[in-house]
């Protein structure tokens, strides 16, 4: 082994190409199995390496960063969202953490809007209606969607997502509403032509469609609340390609099965893998669309974001700051 390359592990299976280049560059361990490491495994990792590289399904919190070794200088999350990570508990042990920013706007914004047509217009239900054999042939009033064009977007979040969702939702006709911590600059929300609501609760109650683009954070736990998801009117529709945390799960499949909102998109879940019965069955009923946290999942995306963790890792081991790394002030 040569012992100027540092041992880098990575908790899961990466592209090809992605794998070989770390091959090349680092002491690489890689997870063949491409199931997630157990709660030993990632100790025994966190003891060892020098740089660990994990992804959104490694749970790197207060207890874990206590075991690591000394070595540990570097966690290069495979992924942009690090709510997975303490990374305040890192900064403390001189831990440095980075992640991936901007290489899956494109794609998440894509699918966002996919998902926003697909619960408007019932596609995935009348899919499944073709292939189980359910359909007789074409009706005036059966499989009736909902127009997008002329209705108001409501994004929470308008990051680079967010903005990415809103360029796109204009295209389509839709006006945009628009709720984050400060606004953003004239000049995007002029070329957007977005209306920014400083109160999320004035904003719910004007909009047709919601779309969930923020980070989660613990000052965005459950910020979709069941008080604040009473705002919604009754033909609302929202769109999760966030994190799951964000919305009241329970609060949202209460007011789905009461009729009080007309449906809903999700690519993620509050306790996922696990997905709550209630609502499959409200998928099998039409009312809901689920997706299995697929927003980011394109074959451009998953490399671009193994080019970015290599840099961090090569950066940093040269000695100097990463470009993307992550500070407590940040989240």
């Amino acid at each position: 082994m040569d012992k100027a390359k540092p041992l880098v592990i990575v908790t899961r299976k990466l592209p090809q190409p992605v794998e070989a280049r770390m091959s090349e560059l680092f002491d690489a361990r890689f997870n063949e199995t491409d199931s997630p490491m157990t709660p030993a495994q990632l100790a025994e990792a966190i003891r060892t390496a020098d740089v660990l590289v994990p992804t959104i399904t490694d749970r790197i919190d207060a207890h874990l960063v206590a075991q690591a070794g000394e070595r540990l200088k570097l966690i290069a999350n495979f992924g942009n969202g690090v709510d997975n990570i303490d990374v305040t508990s890192a900064l403390r042990r001189g831990i440095t953490v980075t992640n991936t920013p901007g290489v899956l706007t494109e794609d998440t914004a894509d699918m966002t809007m996919g998902m926003i047509i697909a619960v408007s217009r019932r596609i995935v239900e009348g899919a499944g209606a073709v292939v189980s054999g359910h359909w007789a042939g074409w009706s005036p009033t059966w499989m009736l969607g909902r127009r997008i064009t002329g209705k108001r977007l409501g994004i929470v979040g308008m990051g680079r997502i967010g903005q990415a969702v809103a360029r796109r939702a204009r295209a389509f006709g839709l006006s945009i509403a628009y709720h984050n911590r400060r606004p953003v600059a004239p000049a995007i929300e002029q070329e957007l032509g977005a209306t920014f609501y400083e109160s999320l609760d004035q904003m719910l109650g004007r909009v047709d469609i919601l779309s969930i683009n923020c980070p989660q954070t613990p000052a965005t736990f459950h910020l979709l609340s069941a008080r604040r998801l009473k705002h919604l009117h009754p033909d609302a529709i929202i769109v999760n390609t966030a994190r799951g945390e964000i919305i009241d799960q329970n609060a949202l499949i209460r007011m789905l099965e009461a009729g009080e909102l007309a449906g809903a998109g999700l690519d993620v879940f509050e306790h996922e893998p696990a997905t709550s019965p209630r609502l499959l069955a409200l998928a099998q009923q039409g009312k809901v669309t689920l997706l299995p946290h697929m927003g980011s999942a394109t074959i451009e995306g998953r490399i671009d974001m193994g080019e970015k963790v290599i840099i961090n890792v090569k950066t940093f081991m040269d000695g100097h700051r990463p470009p993307d790394r992550v500070l407590p002030s940040m989240l």
